[in-house]
């Protein structure tokens, strides 16, 4: 076991500098002039960036270092866990405002920054990029009732589906980042700083550095098809891009619609792919609309013990009395994985989002067609959430509920 330092010394202090790390240039046109992300622990002398890898996880690291089942100077072996498929680089990847949450180069950091590496440099992949089959019982459901149909390709004989699954860890630009949400980059500093009780000094100390690695869950992406197939537009795109929800996507809670959802999202994307297109699922760690699952938990026991009972009318303001808001994902950031993956043009989204629509658009992919949830997947539980995010500005292609249709649909109480 690697016995601590003596001395704790902060990286605001002078001398703590960043001094033998390589520079950051974001948006270069190549990987050579943008220069590595170095957020390692081993080194301090070689970081440019503020926080670790790996986001909450790294918490985990660090208790591993305490109880001493990790060495602190542990340098990760990259042998072997180059992508299975090669992406990029796109024209969206030397543009500064375009990609500002992730590291487009994340993917490729054994090949792209050889030299760094071998000259010491401990550089982590903040992407990575495998192969994977997906088992799903409503896909077999799907199959026997004939809407999906086995192709040996996409489609095996076990009813799994053939994907290419690609994990993305946060990579903030802050000068991006701020810009994207319309304030000053100081303003953006104090606020992740005061708000994360003071854990990132270097936030208000060091602007010279730029790029932060924020400790929250990253996003997943599930490919099916051809991955190259995504950064073409003639090849026709089923996409969804979908937030975490553990209590129905993995457990199936019926007071929403995120799992069938999410399921008929995948099934429309095998659909597609069979028919010569490529079909996209990308899943963000945004629990509870990134108000967390205990204050979603909250919000449900308030829904449902309010005077009256649980209701559409008044969905948004039980969420917004508990959180003081009634949504924090914030898809500003959103698009930014699209175009890393040289996304231009969505043809079939599958999603009722006004919010999720709204940032694709104004980050100019093109989308053609809209996809809702068909009504007879939508759990009785849900149809106060639905019916209230279509008044809110959902898509739809039927009629908007009024004042008083709202005040009628209510949900079950607690059981």
């Amino acid at each position: 076991m690697d016995s601590p330092p003596r001395h704790i010394r902060l990286t605001s202090h002078p001398g703590q500098g960043a001094s033998g790390a390589p520079p950051i240039t974001w948006g270069a046109p190549s990987a050579a002039e943008r220069g590595p992300v170095v957020g390692s622990t081993t080194r301090r002398s070689q970081r440019n960036v503020i926080g670790s890898h790996s986001g909450s996880y790294g918490v985990y690291r660090a208790l591993a270092v305490a109880a001493g089942n990790l060495s602190r100077d542990h340098r990760a072996d990259l042998t072997n866990t180059a992508p299975t498929d090669p992406i990029g680089p796109h024209a969206a990847w030397g543009d500064p405002r375009r990609i500002v949450s992730l590291d487009p180069w994340g993917a490729s950091v054994q090949t792209a920054f050889a030299e760094h590496l071998a000259a010491g440099y401990d550089i982590r992949p903040t992407i990575a990029v495998t192969k994977a089959h997906i088992h799903l019982p409503e896909i077999k459901q799907a199959i026997a009732f004939q809407r999906l149909a086995i192709d040996g390709q996409i489609l095996l004989d076990d009813a799994s589906a053939t994907v290419t699954k690609i994990a993305v860890e946060p990579v903030w630009w802050l000068p991006g980042v701020a810009e994207r949400f319309k304030v000053s980059e100081a303003e953006l500093r104090r606020a992740l700083f005061e708000e994360t009780g003071g854990m990132y000094p270097e936030l208000v100390t060091r602007s010279d550095l730029e790029v932060f690695l924020p400790p929250i869950g990253g996003q997943t992406l599930y490919v099916f098809g051809r991955v190259a197939d995504l950064a073409d537009p003639t090849v026709t795109l089923t996409a969804r891009v979908h937030d975490e929800c553990n209590g129905s996507d993995v457990f199936g809670s019926d007071i929403c619609t995120c799992r069938p959802y999410l399921t008929h999202a995948i099934e429309e994307c095998i659909k597609g792919a069979q028919q010569g297109g490529v079909g996209l699922v990308a899943y963000s760690r945004k629990e509870g609309r990134a108000l967390g699952e205990v204050t979603k938990f909250l919000v449900y026991n308030a829904r449902k013990r309010q005077t009256g009972g649980d209701s559409a009318a008044n969905y948004f303001l039980r969420t917004e009395c508990v959180a003081g808001v009634q949504d924090m994902r914030f898809q500003e950031l959103m698009p930014d994985v699209l175009h890393w993956l040289g996304i231009t043009r969505i043809h079939r989204l599958v999603s009722m989002s006004n919010d999720k629509y709204d940032a694709i658009t104004g980050s100019g992919i093109e989308v053609g067609e809209r996809i809702k949830i068909p009504d007879e997947l939508v759990p009785a539980d849900a149809k106060v959430e639905i019916e209230a995010k279509i008044a809110a500005g959902y898509f739809t292609d039927g009629a908007v509920p009024t004042e008083e249709q709202l005040a009628q649909v209510v949900g079950r109480g607690l059981v």
